[in-house]
């Protein structure tokens, strides 16, 4: 049996990291002995014409993908494309977008055939197998699928997974060496499962109440593992990574007891941290630490069931500074009976943050399927402006209160986005200045290195281009040879395609093969060994 996984396209302005639900899903499969294969249009461009070979050459009898709402359009596209190509092959999606919207979905798009809801691991190989025996599939519990014209849901799981049981991720399945050259984090989690109750979040209804630990021995084995990639984060992904301090302390022990030297970062609540527990997240690597703030309001924030304070923020910034990591807050604008008061009160409380050494951002309300902010959203007294999915980015207002509109919500994001790009200018100019610190320096190098290299790899212009006649001995001549093409065919600015290309060589993300009429240039996609040849 063969499976084709797809992770379809979704902005690098969102800063994305490699997929590891996908991963998670390859790896259930593997382990059921089913040959999987995986395309990331995040860092390839995407193209009908290559998903066509690749239909050809595996012949998957299944082809799945994940996406949350922001990018559900996009899957669609693929789903709707392998349909057109191979009509055949089972068509199925996952994720928190159509597993709180899984019938309507399935009555708009024909072209899909099988929903997974929730956690997928165990679901999907309990599908794989029943077709394999050729068993109906109304016996595999949490799905929803198309029985002729019938879409029909099963019962759900009745017990959790246990994640002490699930393989590690199949990380070789991913093109992790395109998102280390891009200089993004690679995550992985430590536990699943959320406490809490914000009304705009479905993190809690996706993987349940009730928090289920990873044991710390195989979470320090994970993290030991990806240290040795050489990406410049690790992001412990965890909803809630504070939730339980034994768990986290436990963790943190295991990694003082390895000497190991690593960097990572996680999600916390700010009643869920002190100076103790923070003080040996420091000691084990942890370098930053974001919460969710949310509204500065003590009415908001009990409408939203965030059950924290203002207070509490302020000693977890202390803390945080006292030992030393850096603490980030996230704002959601236009949450209910958001007023212009109230508006002014979280910026103002935000700004005053920022004083204290926290960096900080604003985003917008997006209602997705599945909160409860959505499903009452009379109740609470908001107004959806649009169900076009492609716009839940939470960058732009798609709500509004009856106190505040859309444009006034629109022009604080808009603000504080001018005030960075200024920021940004501004550290330009002392750049070309000569008048900047290293650490500035870094910040406009990586970003403009970042932004050649993404327009490479989307432009497939290394692919296009790459090869290149040469009798050159030398490993800086033959990259100056592809950088004098490059700016030749393509009109690269010279001064930041070197910076990307050396990057890329020196992170060992861009490598040269010799052939009998020259070299070739070629991305080094994949960081883990594969069953197949790199592609």
């Amino acid at each position: 049996m063969r499976f084709l996984l797809v992770n379809p396209y979704y902005p690098i302005s969102e800063v994305p990291s490699p997929p590891l639900g996908l991963a998670f899903i390859g790896s259930a499969l593997e382990s059921a002995g089913v040959d999987v294969r995986l395309l990331d249009y995040v860092v390839f461009p995407y193209d009908k014409n290559e998903l066509n070979s690749v239909l050809l050459e595996l012949q998957p009898r299944f082809v799945g993908l994940t996406a949350v709402t922001m990018n559900f359009h996009e899957a669609m596209r693929v789903i709707r494309d392998v349909k057109d190509i191979a009509p055949g092959v089972t068509t199925v999606m996952g994720g928190p977008h159509v597993t709180f919207c899984a019938e309507e979905t399935m009555e708009q798009y024909p072209e899909l055939d099988l929903i997974v809801l929730g956690e997928g691991e165990r679901t999907i190989v309990d599908v794989v197998k029943t077709v394999e025996l050729g068993k109906p599939l109304d016996e595999v519990h949490g799905i929803v699928f198309r029985h002729g014209d019938l879409i029909i849901r099963t019962a759900p799981h009745l017990e959790p997974l246990d994640v002490n049981s699930l393989p590690l991720p199949a990380r070789h399945l991913l093109p992790l060496g395109r998102y280390k050259a891009l200089n993004l984090a690679i995550s992985m989690t430590t536990s699943r499962g959320c406490p809490f109750k914000c009304i705009f979040c479905v993190g809690r209804s996706m993987v349940g109440a009730k928090v289920r630990y990873r044991r710390p021995d195989l979470v320090v084995d994970e993290l030991e593992y990806l240290g040795t990639l050489g990406f410049s984060q690790i992001n412990i992904a965890d909803d809630l990574f504070t939730a339980n301090k034994r768990h986290c302390l436990d963790i943190c022990d295991e990694i003082a007891r390895r000497n190991l030297k690593i960097k990572w970062s996680s999600f916390a609540r700010v009643d869920t941290v002190s100076t103790e527990l923070l003080a040996a997240m420091k000691a084990a690597g942890c370098h930053s630490v974001s919460f969710g703030v949310e509204s500065a309001n003590a009415d908001i924030l009990k409408t939203i069931q965030k059950g924290i304070t203002t207070d509490q923020v302020i000693a977890a910034v202390k803390a945080c500074s006292e030992v030393g990591i850096l603490p980030c807050a996230s704002f959601i604008l236009g949450l209910p009976g958001e007023t212009p008061e109230t508006l002014q009160e979280t910026v103002t409380f935000a700004k005053k943050l920022n004083k204290m050494g926290v960096k900080y951002g604003y985003h917008l309300l997006a209602p997705f399927p599945g909160t409860m902010v959505r499903e009452h959203s009379d109740d609470y007294g908001l107004r959806i402006l649009t169900d076009d999915w492609s716009e839940y980015h939470g960058n732009r207002a798609i709500v509004e209160t009856s106190a505040v509109d859309k444009k006034t919500l629109d022009s604080i994001v808009i603000e504080w986005e001018e005030n960075a790009l200024k920021w940004l200018a501004i550290i330009a100019e002392r750049v070309d200045r000569a008048e900047t610190g290293e650490e500035e320096s870094s910040l406009m190098d990586i970003l403009e290195r970042n932004m050649q290299t993404y327009q490479l790899m989307m432009e497939r212009a290394v692919e296009t281009h790459g090869r290149v006649q040469d009798d050159s001995h030398s490993s800086n001549d033959r990259l100056e040879r592809l950088w004098e093409r490059l700016v030749a065919v393509n009109g690269y600015s010279p001064a930041p395609l070197k910076t990307a290309l050396t990057h890329a060589v020196e992170k060992g993300v861009l490598y040269y093969q010799e052939e009998d009429d020259g070299i070739s240039w070629r991305w080094r996609n994949y960081l883990e060994r594969q069953s197949r040849s790199e592609r």
